[in-house]
């Protein structure tokens, strides 16, 4: 199976790629997670926001295939324990389609991106900055990943 964070945004810092990475690696077999970065739209005092967020809903639904299952981390999307988000994997692993999720930029997601997906998914109610939302997702795809190759990371 394989898992794609499509995230808007570039030049992350250190630990974020750094962090990313880590989890990116433990998921070992028959699961590969990977990234792709999408360029921001640009924003500035005489640009609209909007433009931007509409740009960069482009680019991401460029990059996903027709087939793909997707996912779309968002605030007023559902949240699912670490037993649910198992149980997601296991579905997702009988699809036999690739699992895209989406990270939107400053302004969230675009309404294409969001209707593209098939699911929404919050990690918090709280806003996170994106870049530490790579990383909470990585390391909550490697658990939920180790609780169903029986691996010790995560005790239920």
């Amino acid at each position: 199976m394989l898992i794609r964070l499509l995230a808007v945004g570039r030049r992350q810092p250190d630990w974020v790629t750094s962090g990313f990475q880590e989890y990116a690696k433990r998921i070992k077999g028959a699961c590969k997670l990977d990234l792709i970065e999408i360029a921001p739209g640009q924003r500035s005092k005489g640009k609209s926001s909007s433009k931007a967020k509409t740009l960069e809903g482009e680019r991401l639904l460029k990059v996903v295939s027709p087939e793909a299952y997707t996912v779309a981390l968002t605030v007023e999307g559902q949240k699912w324990s670490t037993v649910e988000l198992v149980s997601k994997l296991g579905y997702w692993e009988t699809l036999g389609s690739p699992i895209c999720m989406f990270i939107g930029g400053a302004d969230g997601l675009e309404d294409k991106v969001l209707a593209r997906a098939n699911e929404h998914w919050s990690l918090s109610s709280l806003t996170l900055p994106h870049g530490l939302v790579r990383v909470v997702v990585a390391e909550a795809l490697y658990r939920a990943w180790s609780v169903r190759q029986k691996h010790p990371y995560h005790r239920i």
